[in-house]
């Protein structure tokens, strides 16, 4: 009976322990990875016309932000929004590596 109501206990608190694992900057990482992606497409929109080594550079610093902007997103959000933030990271990341691999030989 003792371990049906640990267990019970554990269950219940299994959600609560999740949300407080959470960092206490998320709010401010969240804000922060909003206002970087907007930067990075400003970004990538500016350098649409450079030559192709400033395209590929930029290229690459994109990804390294989409890698720590999905991050963000693994770690501070939960349930459909986090899934679906996350997913689209993962097809970025796919698309951006895929675009380097092709026009800028390789990583």
């Amino acid at each position: 009976m003792r371990s049906a109501l640990a267990l019970a206990a554990l269950l219940l608190a299994g959600p609560a322990v999740a949300q407080s694992a959470r960092p206490a900057t998320c709010s401010r990482d969240l804000f922060q990875n909003e206002a970087g992606l907007r930067q990075q497409q400003t970004r990538l929109a500016a350098v649409a016309t450079a030559d192709q080594a400033t395209q590929c550079r930029a290229y690459r610093e994109h990804v390294g932000y989409l890698q720590k902007s999905r991050a963000v997103f693994a770690t501070c959000q939960s349930g459909a929004e986090r899934e679906r933030n996350v997913a689209e990271m993962d097809s970025d990341l796919r698309d951006y590596r895929a675009l380097i691999a092709n026009r800028c030989g390789g990583r």
